[in-house]
């Protein structure tokens, strides 16, 4: 990626999809080129969350609001240190923000961070266009002399897939830390950092629960030198056919019987601990607001989610495992996508949304209380015996 800042709301910009379709228009960010996956999100807020999330490290965002930037950009809503999308395509940026909290542009921190972006661009057309041909690569390219359209498609098909790419480790802490519980101590939480979004271990804090975030390539010795009373896959980036060593990981938590919960790339990973497969989504399931089921209370929730991946586990029967018998715990009522799994006979469950609520919507909140209770009930019971 190349990049420079200089009056980029002035400046042509070009969006080169793998395919061939080309969509022009204006600088919005940084002004360079980059390259990545091109997906869309249909969140009508938490823009800032969205691109500070690590899950979409390597991949183009193409918003389905036509207005981002309202609220500009403020000090307190970022999931993570930086911003990790690798280029950011919307239509009508705000040319002033309003919000008591915003401290800077959007234009200006995209352009302050070196991630390049188009605006003008009709993002209903390219959001058609990727629903029909699936996610696929793409290069936006701004400046004065940019290349031929040749040259920039042929750099495109150059750029790496996101199918087998393994990207966790490139997200993650390189060294743990301790995210202190909120009031009284009750728990103690190992979290296996895959893309760990801030707001996860919050959530874990809030309930009494003083979490070690560990990297990803922590060890079974690293997760149990903490002493945990339960172990926490997180969300990231990447294909979950390549993430073996957080699988091998898994299944040693398995074998103990220490409660699991996993979130998003946790709950793929959880996937293939038990046996299942993995498959690339056509184009994906991302925004704040994906409408999911819980199949053993029959309620439906609005979910945030960002995933491209997906388990496959039957829908319509109890799967006899390695670890004793799974079952779909959660459903896509859009596609029927597996979006949750259940142990039956251990203490472990995982789901692919983001239940930490940032930003919004707060409707899956009660996964936390749930492994909050199975950790509880396994304490008791193991005092009891």
């Amino acid at each position: 990626m190349t990049t420079s800042t200089r009056g980029a709301t002035r400046v042509p910009a070009v969006l080169v999809l793998e395919d061939g379709r080309i969509f022009r228009g204006r600088a919005y960010g940084a002004v360079g080129e980059t390259f990545g996956e091109a997906v869309f999100s249909t969140g009508m807020t938490g823009y800032q969350e969205t691109l500070t999330d690590p899950s979409y490290h390597r991949q183009v965002v193409v918003m389905t609001a036509p207005h981002v930037g309202n609220t500009g950009v403020n000090d307190e809503d970022a999931e993570s240190a930086r911003i990790w999308v690798s280029g950011y395509v919307v239509r009508d940026p705000a040319r002033v923000p309003s919000s008591w909290r915003s401290r800077r542009t959007l234009d200006e921190e995209l352009a302050a961070q070196g991630v390049v972006g188009i605006s003008g661009v009709d993002t209903r057309a390219l959001t058609r266009h990727l629903r029909e041909r699936g996610a696929m690569r793409v290069g936006i390219f701004s400046g004065n002399a940019l290349p031929d359209e040749g040259t920039m498609l042929a750099e495109v098909r150059q750029a790496p897939e996101m199918t087998g790419a393994d990207l966790s480790a490139e997200v993650a802490t390189k060294e743990a830390y301790v995210v202190p519980a909120q009031g009284e101590k009750k728990f103690t939480v190992a979290a296996v950092d895959l893309g760990i979004k801030g707001m996860t271990p919050y959530r874990m804090a809030e309930r009494g629960i003083e979490v070690h975030v560990l990297p990803a390539t922590a060890t079974v010795d690293d997760v149990y030198a903490v002493n945990p009373d339960g172990v926490f896959f997180s969300n990231g980036p990447g294909d979950p056919a390549t993430a073996d060593h957080p699988v091998a990981l898994m299944r040693a938590v398995l074998e103990r019987g220490t409660p699991l919960f996993g979130i998003c790339f946790g709950n793929q990973i959880l996937g293939r601990a038990l046996g299942f497969g993995t498959y690339k989504l056509k184009y994906g399931h991302r925004g704040i607001n994906q409408p999911v089921q819980d199949r053993t209370t029959g309620k439906v929730e609005v979910t945030a989610h960002n995933h491209g991946f997906a388990v496959d586990a039957p829908l319509d029967k109890v799967s006899d495992t390695p670890f004793g018998r799974a079952e779909v715990s959660h459903v896509c009522l859009n596609d029927n996508v597996v979006e949750g799994l259940r142990l039956l006979d251990r203490p472990a469950f995982s789901v692919q949304y983001h239940p930490e609520a940032a930003a919004g919507p707060h409707d899956a909140a009660y996964l936390f209380d749930r492994f909050t209770s199975l950790m509880s009930t396994v304490l008791m019971e193991g005092q009891r015996a």
